[in-house]
């Protein structure tokens, strides 16, 4: 499932992260419109500084000059605001991780194989190549160890992350709902690499029992894209090893809590 395409208020709502040719592209969009309201060009002229302060003001010229929409975007950039803006938007701005650059990653990976080897991405990996997120990461989680075919290769290793701006890492088992190895989906196989993805509900979980706000900054993007029922249901039957640990048990409330407005499933 891949992520719709944003208007400019869908961008600065809906995502923690915001990438700036995101933003510059929904700005575009945006100004395409007839009629634009106070706080709609008010947005615009505060993404629009954003993007100044992010890129500079040399790359922001080059831009505009590109634009078709350029006259209208810079008129105004020009008007007096009276009320406060955005200003959350110049500290949002962060480069998003492509999906082609985590897949030519294992294309690179998997020509350095001497013998087939298996990885199990979970994370926010897993759900940038599923089309479920968008934002930057440095690291793919595995599913247990690093193989040790790959981890003891420290020099490929240290080339791969300073080459990809990307590194393997590795996260529990027992962090992941019962059954999560039966719903696996194959990604591809890389020469010698096989490489395969925890499913997209299995990952929520995962996340709905975390302490750390990006994860639940995840979870708000995964929101509106998964069917509740099918989560509730999954919730029901595969967490229940969870729910046995009253620390986990009331991070999964609070999170639920601040996702749906209401109590955990029982």
């Amino acid at each position: 499932m891949a992520l719709q395409t944003l208007d400019l208020w869908n961008l600065v709502r809906k995502r923690p992260q915001i990438d700036p040719r995101d933003l510059a592209e929904a700005i575009r969009g945006q100004v395409q419109q007839t009629s634009l309201d106070y706080r709609t060009r008010l947005l615009i002229r505060d993404s629009v500084e954003a993007l100044r302060l992010h890129w500079g003001s040399a790359r922001l010229e080059q831009w505009l000059a590109r634009c078709p929409e350029q006259e209208r975007i810079q008129t105004i950039c020009h008007e007096d605001f009276d009320k406060i803006g955005f200003p959350s938007l110049r500290s949002r701005l962060m480069e998003k991780t492509e999906p082609d650059d985590i897949l030519q990653y294992f294309a690179y990976l998997g020509k350095k194989l001497r013998q087939t080897t298996r990885v199990e991405i979970a994370g926010s990996v897993a759900l940038i190549l599923s089309g479920y997120l968008t934002r930057h990461t440095e690291d793919i989680d595995v599913v247990g160890e690093v193989p040790s075919e790959i981890r003891d290769d420290h020099a490929l290793m240290q080339t791969l992350e300073t080459s990809f701006g990307l590194k393997l890492g590795h996260v529990q088992t027992h962090y992941f709902p019962a059954g999560w190895r039966e719903r696996l989906h194959s990604l591809d196989i890389y020469d010698y690499l096989q490489v395969f993805l925890v499913d997209v509900y299995d990952v929520a979980l995962s996340k709905l029992f975390s302490a750390r706000l990006k994860d639940l900054e995840d979870l708000r993007v995964l929101k509106p894209q998964l069917d509740k029922e099918v989560l509730t249901a999954r919730f029901r039957s595969s967490a229940g090893d969870f729910l046995t640990a009253p620390r986990l048990k009331q991070l999964a409330q609070d999170n639920w809590q601040i996702l749906f407005g209401e109590t955990l499933p029982q």
